[in-house]
């Protein structure tokens, strides 16, 4: 077994509803995966706001100026929008895992663009849910020191219930 470290280790796959940051930019669109429509990262409903981003997937939305004033294209009232034009595919992305032989995208990842700016992530998309599993799991004192008003045991109870209900 190697016992190589990632730059990618701890790191989350892009999904399609995160948002990209152009160092030379001032809005932040969201990624529009158009190399797939079939593999989605935590989301078991299939919504097309979780579909993976891959090293293929170079356009954003809002189409156009995606990323605002560019400010590398200075003018006498501030800055041109951008005329995003993406240099090959994204770059440091994830070769482990593939989605129709295509590499991931993380949090690592950049794309430069043609006019200067480099593209990266700022918002990975995903979000984390509370199970009923974690609930169960959680250590009453701990969660009461970090958070004073949950009171989890009440949550413990609740879980409890809707199982024997669910029968």
């Amino acid at each position: 077994m190697s016992d190589q470290s990632s730059p990618h280790d701890g790191k989350h796959f892009v999904v399609q509803k995160g948002k990209a940051e152009c160092n030379q930019g001032n809005q932040f669109p969201q990624y529009k995966v158009t190399a797939h429509k079939q593999h989605y990262w935590n989301d078991s409903e299939g919504s097309a706001d979780f579909l993976a981003v891959t090293e293929d997937d170079l356009q954003f939305n809002p189409p156009g100026p995606s990323f605002g004033q560019c400010k590398l294209k200075p003018s006498s009232g501030g800055y041109l929008p951008c005329s995003y034009a993406p240099a090959g595919k994204w770059k440091k992305t994830y070769d482990k895992v593939k989605v129709m032989d295509k590499k991931i995208v993380t949090e690592e990842s950049e794309l430069q663009c043609v006019i200067g700016g480099k593209i990266t992530i700022k918002d990975h998309g995903q979000r984390g849910e509370m199970s009923k599993q974690n609930v169960k799991n959680a250590d009453s004192k701990t969660v009461q020191h970090i958070n004073p008003l949950v009171k989890i045991d009440d949550f413990k109870e609740t879980v409890e219930e809707s199982e024997i209900d669910a029968y």
